[in-house]
């Protein structure tokens, strides 16, 4: 079975959907093509590619395709009927794309869509980017803020730490508690969801009980609140937010526009030179005022809306997305072949687009 690795081409996108040291791992049945410089953004040089056994070639003729990004136009227009394309591809959202997909009799596999099984953990792509987010999150809200995270004695006197604040518990919001903790914050965090509560507490963090409770998912995620729980919500952590020097918001919910958590009001009533990153910017944002892509300062209080994270710190993201693939790359492969096994509930579940009359 061939393996294609194309160089990313959506602007921004710096990390690459297999690295080096995992081709290594694939085993004698699949042969892997790089495109030319398809991980020198994130730090693997094409001699290392070669050195582990794959190809620098075309990657697009290739029985498995596996990217980053959902493919352009142009991307999509290479592929071939009966391909297997497998990416991070916005079934939820982004509807023309998996149209443009289904078109070309391609095989398209969601990273989003695989099942939130104990099979398929090693496959959970969302969870390793969720990491890398997380802990950049933190180490952002570190930066932005012009006061030392941990507790200082000096000659001049003592510094209290820092306060911060992470709202949802996630992987990134478990993420960004664990390393804001490692740099000496004071830590508490909020989610809707009371079972998380155990997980916050483990960390070393405090758990913020704003009196609002939502339901979880099969996979995990959090239940979008009702009207009045959001009302509810936001009102308690308007009266809450003044005591926090940084505030990391991680809250999703998938297929739908980020929850607003923090109001325009809310973030007035902060102390100036205050730090909210938003790592949920992609989808709207979880605070009122984001504007994806960009900081912006309002009333002193500085708004982080970078959008993409993974990629800014695309080494070991591409490292970690790259085991998942790996994961999915032998599911697929069989003796060599490609094997599509519409009976396995992971491979039915990520599917999005399917060639009609495929067995």
């Amino acid at each position: 079975m061939r393996v294609g690795v194309p160089k990313e081409a959506a602007p921004g996108e710096r990390r690459v959907a297999l690295v080096p040291e995992t081709v290594g791992r694939l085993g004698a049945g699949v042969d892997v093509v790089v495109e030319k410089n398809a991980g020198i953004e994130a730090g693997f040089a094409d001699a290392a590619y070669t050195e582990a056994g794959a190809t620098i070639g075309d990657p697009w003729g290739c029985d498995v395709v596996v990217k980053v990004a959902a493919p352009s136009e142009a991307e999509a227009a290479r592929l071939r009927d009966g391909q297997v394309l497998v990416a991070f591809l916005s079934p939820l959202t982004d509807a023309d794309g998996v149209a443009r997909l289904a078109a070309t009799g391609a095989h398209g596999l969601a990273l989003e869509s695989i099942p939130r099984i104990t099979r398929a953990q090693p496959m959970d792509a969302l969870s390793s980017q969720a990491t890398v987010s997380g802990y950049k999150g933190a180490l952002v809200a570190a930066d932005r803020l012009p006061r030392f995270l941990p507790m200082l004695m000096t000659a001049a006197g003592t510094i209290p730490p820092a306060k911060v604040l992470v709202l949802g518990a996630g992987v990134a919001g478990l993420q960004a508690i664990a390393t804001a903790r490692r740099l000496g914050a004071v830590v508490s965090a909020f989610d809707v969801r009371p079972a998380v509560k155990e997980q916050v507490e483990s960390l070393g963090a405090t758990f913020l009980d704003l009196g609002v409770q939502g339901e979880e998912t099969e996979g995990g995620y959090a239940r979008e609140l009702t009207p009045e729980q959001q009302v509810a919500q936001q009102a308690e952590l308007q009266s809450r937010l003044p005591g926090f020097d940084a505030v990391i918001t991680t809250a999703a919910i998938p297929g739908r526009p980020a929850p607003t958590l923090v109001t325009a009001d809310a973030v007035r009533a902060m102390r100036a030179g205050s730090v909210i990153v938003d790592l949920a910017s992609e989808t709207g944002g979880n605070c009122e005022l984001t504007r994806p892509g960009e900081e912006v300062v309002e009333a002193g209080v500085t708004i982080v809306g970078t959008t993409n994270v993974p990629s800014t710190m695309p080494t070991h993201a591409s490292q970690l997305l790259s085991r998942n693939m790996a994961a999915i790359v032998g599911l697929l492969e069989k003796d060599g072949e490609l094997v599509l096994d519409w009976d396995d509930e992971i491979v039915a579940g990520a599917c999005v687009t399917r060639k009609e009359g495929s067995a």
